[in-house]
């Protein structure tokens, strides 16, 4: 009987020489680099299939000190990042890109971290770099994390430094585009549900707002903050209905908030678009569950997910990715408005 001897697993030099390339080619290849040309690609890809080479990821982290983690940071309550769809189409587009490296993972939580859990956690050298969204000028232990391993923010950072990296998507435009759509259709008395102020999306959807009325010779009739939520929405539009202010046209910082307007102005009555126009913002699911469907600004919150995932892993390989990449939006017309 013959005992066949199994064969040694294939090395990166093996598979570097089947392809015709260099060492470091094919280590860019496996850890999901952009920077390598389609030829070389194909080739690499070609020679690892032929090879079966698995890549010896415990001994690259082991010689590198990496540990192949990245942290998502949301510093949000389990409530609101589960109920935000938002949240959902930015974590599909991270994993999307992710999925073509090494890279795993982790997601944070950490809407209130008193014993700066989350801070010593990442500085203790348990992921290799940080991607946060959603943050607010009271989250503080942010600053801390920044300082231990490479960030990149989803959104316009709190507090910018000159040296961060962020992906954000075009607020201030989009805000302005809704409210000028609302101006145009000949609605003179536009009312405001906005987004926190501790937050630069509130701040940057709030300024758009503004500007559009502004350029136009008008004044707000009433700005209440709906914190980004259903039931944020809901208060909001009920003070603005108590405040007695006479409005034609509502812009809504978000397509949750709208939907919580909605079910208040049903509620009193107000028909929409007959009474009130509505314009929301982000173009989710929502902005078709409800009715009458929502006129809203779409966002690319799949797409900025991908890019901060890619200016990451640009970063952690030693890269020099643009430090600021600014999406754009689109209004997307419907029968809200």
């Amino acid at each position: 009987m013959t005992i066949e001897t199994p064969r040694a697993a294939a090395t990166i030099e093996e598979v570097a020489a089947a392809a015709g390339v260099s060492r470091s080619t094919v280590s860019r290849v496996v850890n999901g680099s952009t920077a390598v040309s389609p030829a070389a690609l194909e080739a690499v890809q070609r020679a690892i299939a032929e090879l079966s080479y698995v890549p010896n990821r415990a001994a690259r982290s082991l010689a590198s000190r990496a540990t192949m983690a990245i942290a998502l940071v949301v510093p949000e309550d389990t409530t609101r990042f589960f109920g935000d769809p938002f949240f959902a189409a930015v974590v599909s587009g991270i994993n999307a890109r992710l999925s073509r490296s090494d890279y795993v993972l982790n997601l944070i939580i950490a809407s209130d971290d008193p014993r700066d859990k989350t801070a010593a956690y990442v500085r203790s050298g348990a992921v290799d770099g940080a991607i946060v969204v959603s943050h607010h000028t009271s989250d503080t232990f942010i600053d801390r994390i920044a300082t231990s391993v490479p960030v990149v923010y989803g959104g316009r950072p709190v507090r910018a430094r000159e040296n961060d990296y962020y992906v954000d998507v075009d607020n201030t435009a989009g805000a302005y585009d809704a409210t000028k759509y609302l101006i145009d259709k000949g609605f003179r008395r536009i009312a405001h549900i906005s987004g926190p102020v501790s937050m630069p999306a509130g701040i940057d959807r709030l300024a758009g707002f503004r500007s559009a009325l502004a350029d136009a010779g008008m004044v707000p009739v009433a700005v209440e903050d709906g914190n980004f939520t259903a039931d944020g929405g809901s208060a909001a539009m009920a003070r603005i209905l108590e405040s007695a202010a006479s409005f034609d046209a509502l812009f809504i910082a978000s397509d949750l908030m709208a939907r919580g307007a909605l079910a208040v102005l049903g509620r009193a009555g107000i028909r929409v678009p007959t009474d009130v126009a509505i314009i929301g913002f982000d173009d989710s699911p929502v902005a078709t569950a409800v009715q009458p469907n929502l006129t809203t600004v779409r966002q690319p919150s799949h797409q900025q997910g991908q890019q901060m995932a890619e200016v990451l892993l640009r970063l952690l390989a030693g890269g020099t990715p643009e430090h600021v990449t600014v999406l754009d939006t689109e209004l997307v017309v419907r029968a809200s408005a």
